[in-house]
């Protein structure tokens, strides 16, 4: 049987210049942005955006992301994003993403786990019955769930310190996650920037970013095309975001 068409979302987007570089391609963080807001509209579609668990004290947070790069689109292209729920597991909800071309090819896709928050305590909150009973695909229609361990970060080569800002928060007040990806690619090796191309990024994002609080995005280099990051709290040393990104060149 099968799914119902409201738990299957598909966007169409065409790649604006405010999404692209200077090679006229989309940005990493813009496809990671059109992924969320696809996933919002199917949430939206479910009633379970965060406005409609408001009632319930919860919200959605991003916990991982495994992002895969096969091809960033380019200037005015076309392209749709394809989204939904991947199941569930304890306390975790793990929703996939697909980025296709008008031919139905795949330029990017990504596997996510999510939990839920509880507003008030700032804590992990158990999945309620309401939202386990959606209807999801089965498992071998879904990607691979991100649960590989990253390496361990040893010595950073590379650093950076970032200021919260009131326009870099989201509607849970907490720095929008974006913004993690987006920093950890501002401390890459320039020659990587200007000429490579990232092809994977698994992130595991463990704390919340506030307003104001100032964050060190530290970048270890293993080769020249594998590297280390972590975001680290300034103020107490905490570490707020791990990740592993590969390149091509």
């Amino acid at each position: 049987m099968p799914l119902h068409p409201l738990l299957i979302k598909t966007e169409p987007f065409t790649i604006r210049t405010y999404e692209i570089d200077n090679r006229k391609q989309a940005t990493v963080p813009s496809l990671v942005k059109l992924m969320h807001e696809a996933a919002m509209q199917n949430v939206i579609d479910l009633k379970l955006s965060v406005w409609d668990l408001e009632p319930h004290q919860i919200s959605w947070v991003l916990m991982r992301k495994n992002l895969m790069i096969n091809q960033l689109p380019k200037l005015g292209e076309q392209i749709k994003v394809v989204t939904h729920c991947a199941g569930f597991e304890k306390y975790f909800t793990y929703r996939d993403y697909k980025i296709l071309n008008q031919q139905d090819e795949v330029l990017a896709y990504a596997s996510s786990t999510w939990l839920l928050m509880d507003t008030v305590k700032r804590r992990m909150s158990r999945i309620p019955d309401f939202i386990l009973n959606i209807e999801c695909p089965p498992d071998e229609a879904c990607l691979p769930r991100p649960k590989n361990k990253l390496p361990k970060f040893e010595a950073a080569n590379l650093a950076k310190t970032f200021t919260v800002g009131w326009y870099d928060l989201d509607f849970n007040q907490h720095l929008n996650n974006v913004f993690y990806l987006q920093w950890i690619l501002e401390t890459v090796p320039d020659e990587l920037l200007q000429n490579g191309q990232l092809s994977r990024i698994d992130i595991i994002y463990k704390l919340e970013c506030k307003w104001k609080e100032e964050i060190v995005c530290e970048t270890q280099v293993i080769d020249k095309q594998h590297l280390l990051h972590r975001l680290v709290r300034k103020s107490d040393g905490k570490e707020l975001s791990m990740a592993e990104t590969r390149w091509g060149l």
